[in-house]
Order: structure tokens, then sequence, then C-alpha cells
């Protein structure tokens, strides 16, 4: 896989097998996470046990200080976001309940990606999580920490986690509707690319309420 997942295994910093508590990036009861096997090298990321928000400038400084690997993570995270039109979605509370709950405004929409990635990825005003802990699957999945909309970057981490059975698309994708789940490629320009992101698109806006 990329180098996100061998190295976030190897030095053992990316999997918590905790799945009661959120352990990542962005904010709690997201609709909508990606559930990533590494974690940022400086600061207090290695060690992180909780769930936070960036603050505005916090992304540049963990692309400043990692290798040019996570500018891709986020820069690829964004542009899936983007293929959704999630720049355009707001929560009908402080946040959403249910994928299906979702509206569409133009109450300040990003103009791109990459303005979205700037301003809004993982912040405390986004509606999204990167997340570092492990995804939650049992007789409770509605669990008002879980994310609707599951998804794992890579298929070496989709092999390390317990998850419910999937279906493969290809040879890229597989899904669990029931469950709102896919595995995805990593979060890499050649891995994940855009005629994938596309295809990852149009697997999620395909789950049913």
């Amino acid at each position: 896989m990329g180098l996100g997942v061998g190295v976030g295994l190897g030095m053992g910093l990316g999997v918590n097998l905790d799945a009661d508590v959120e352990v990542g990036l962005g904010v709690s009861q997201a609709p909508l996470a990606i559930y990533i096997a590494n974690r940022p090298v400086n600061d207090h990321y290695p060690t992180l046990n909780h769930l936070q928000s960036l603050a505005a400038g916090e992304l540049s400084h963990i692309v400043a200080n990692n290798t040019n690997h996570w500018r891709k993570v986020f820069n690829v995270y964004a542009k899936v976001l983007w293929q959704l039109k999630w720049h355009q979605k707001r929560p009908a509370g402080d946040h959403l309940k249910s994928r299906c709950t979702q509206t569409t405004t133009t109450v300040n929409p990003a103009k791109s990606w990459q303005e979205y990635r700037d301003t809004q990825l993982l912040q405390a005003h986004s509606h999204e999580a990167l997340l570092f802990s492990a995804p939650h699957f049992g007789p409770s999945t509605q669990l008002p920490s879980q994310p609707q909309i599951k998804i794992i970057a890579g298929k070496t981490y989709a092999a390390a986690l317990s998850l419910p059975p999937l279906t493969w698309i290809d040879t890229y994708l597989a899904v669990n509707t029931e469950a709102h789940l896919v595995v995805s490629p990593y979060l890499d320009y050649r891995q994940l690319s855009n005629e994938r992101i596309e295809t990852l698109a149009a697997i999620i806006e395909g789950f049913k309420c």
C-alpha cells in the first residue's frame, strides 16, 4: 500500500482499536468520516487520544512539518468532498443526525476544493472527520458519535479491521451498503485517482436512508 499505511502501521501510531472513543481530526457526530492507519508525526498528533477539530492554519502546519504524503491526504480528502458537493450541504441542527436530513444551501460556499481544504476541511464548522481510531460495527450501529458514512482508506488497513462482509465493486473499491461502509484506495493521487473518486462518490450517493 501507500506510504501512509506502511508508516502508520509500522510505527504503531495509527491503529486505535478502542472503537468506543473517536480519535482523530474533525468534528464529533460527523455524517462522514475517513478512517486512516497513520497520523502526522509532529507535535502532539502521535499521542492524540481524542477527537479535535483543526484550527485555522493548522492543516498547513501539519503539511509543512511532515512529508508531502500529508499534503496528498488532505488534497484527496477535499476532492472527495467536493465531488459529493459537500460544500453545499449543511445540517438541519448543530450536527447531522442522518445523511438524509441534509439540505442544500448557498451560505458561504467554497468556490473550489482548494478553498474548502484551506477554510473548512476538518475545522469546527465542518461536517467530516479523519479518524485514527477504528470504526464501530456491532449490535448498536446508532451510537451518536459514529459517522453515518464510513470510508476505510486502503485495503491493507481494511484487512486489519473487523469489518462486516464486503462486496467488491472492482479491484479498488468494496462496499457494505447496509453499514454505509466503503473500502477505498488510500488517499493518494495515483491510488485514489479522479476517476475512482467519481466512483466512490457515486457509491456514497447511492446509499439508501
